[in-house]
């Protein structure tokens, strides 16, 4: 596998598409051990439209959810023969602790994501991740996901 990872590559890992698909490039990666992705925030992006109009910010969901992605994408490599499985294209949630926001994140920000796994295996992944922008912590989370 060949760092970056570009959109196309993303796509071939992850089953997220546009408008949800939150990661832009993988540009560090080490099987089972980390992972650093990046998140381009545009004006243009559907959820500034509501969040807010006169103060746009990225909603804490969705930096979760992108730094969700991003470990995403270092569970599905590591396992084994996991990007032929057919059925092991779903990841998904199974829970989320001490997560907290420590600045919003705006129009023209690139996020840094940057996650550890903490337990892993074929279907149960732990991660810790931090997301930040120009080396401002933005937000952190524990994150347990089930592959497949």
């Amino acid at each position: 596998m060949h760092l970056p990872l570009t959109y196309e590559d993303i796509c071939k890992i992850l089953p997220h598409r546009y408008p949800f698909l939150l990661v832009d490039r993988i540009i560090e990666l080490e099987l089972n051990k980390r992972v650093v992705g990046l998140k381009n925030v545009t004006a243009n992006e559907p959820f500034f439209q509501g969040h807010f109009p006169d103060n746009p910010i990225m909603p804490g969901v969705l930096i979760i959810e992108a730094m969700a992605q991003v470990g995403g994408i270092l569970a599905r490599v590591s396992v084994p023969d996991a990007l032929e499985r057919k059925t092991s294209n779903s990841i998904f949630f199974v829970s989320m602790d001490g997560v907290k926001f420590r600045r919003p994140v705006i129009p023209g920000d690139q996020i840094r994501f940057e996650l550890v796994p903490l337990r892993t295996g074929s279907r149960i992944w732990k991660m810790e991740g931090k997301a930040s922008v120009g080396g401002e912590l933005a937000a952190e989370a524990i994150l347990v996901a089930t592959i497949g």
